[in-house]
This record gives structure tokens, sequence and C-alpha cells, in this order.
């Protein structure tokens, strides 16, 4: 059995982040979406809990997905999970450097391939950092998340995320 581990912060959980894991599902015969608390980033707005929730929700039309929640080595994950390979998905070329320093990283400490899925243009521009923004500012961010995301949003910024 092949499984794909996606790991990310998903905070929000966006269209980009649901297009790698639908992909991902045609590749894999298990993808296991591991929520991670990112302590280089600021503090979240969703807790791993309502982030794992979030991920089901919006995941629930696809059989072979497992979520998980992580605040360890993402190699310990990977190995603990029985991943075949780890997935990320690639927005721009600006992404790629960041995420093939990790995927070195990850291989040298575990052996564990990455495998890159860059994201469709209709998603490329897609970040949860801007979706937080826009949505704390009133603005609809409908057309660029799952609808159990929206409501989550529209619940942490009333007026807004609508």
């Amino acid at each position: 059995m092949t499984i794909g581990l996606i790991p990310g912060s998903f905070d929000p959980f966006h269209n980009g982040h649901l297009e790698v894991v639908e992909r991902a599902a045609h590749i894999f015969d298990e993808i296991v979406v591991a929520a991670i608390r990112n302590p280089q980033k600021s503090e979240p707005l969703f807790d791993l809990d309502e982030r794992r929730d979030m991920i089901a929700e919006s995941c629930s039309h696809i059989a072979s997905v497992r979520i998980v929640s992580i605040s360890t080595l993402l190699v310990n994950v990977a190995r603990d999970v029985n991943a075949t390979a780890i997935v990320k998905g690639l927005r721009a070329v600006s992404d790629f450097e960041n995420e093939l320093q990790m995927a070195q990283m990850n291989r040298s400490l575990s052996g564990v391939e990455t495998l890159f899925i860059p994201s469709s243009s209709d998603h490329s521009f897609i970040a949860s950092r801007l979706l937080r923004e826009v949505a704390r500012f009133g603005g609809d961010v409908t057309p660029f998340v799952p609808s159990p995301v929206a409501q989550r949003l529209a619940t942490k910024y009333p007026g807004g995320a609508r």
C-alpha cells in the first residue's frame, strides 16, 4: 500500500490545499493529511482540533484520506504512518527553494522522498495568510475555501468571510 503524507499548518485549509489532496489521492492508496503547529509562524487562528475538523469535513468526499495532528518532526510522523512519500504543493518558484531544502533534510534524516505537486493557476495565488487578512477586514473568501472553512471563518470574523 502506498501512503502519501501531506503536511501543513492549514490555517485555514483552502482550495489550493484541497487540490493537492485530491490529486495525490489519484497517486497513492492512502493520503494522510497532517496539520502541524509551525513555531515559525504567528499565533494560529484555528487550533489543531479545529483545523483537523475543517480538513476532515472538506475532504469527506475522498475515501482514502486520514487526518492527523502533529507537534513533532515530520520524519517521525512519516515513519509512524509508513509514508511512501511526503507530498508538498508548490504555488511558485519561491516556494520551491524552501521546500527543496526541507525535502533534502527530510530525506537525509529518514530516507523518505518528497513529491512536489504544482498547483493549478486557479489556486496558485491562494495563501492562508492572505485569506486570514481578507476575512479579518470583511472580504469575501468563499471562492477560495471549502464551505466548512468559510463557515468557521465567518464565526471568527463576523461580517467578514461571508
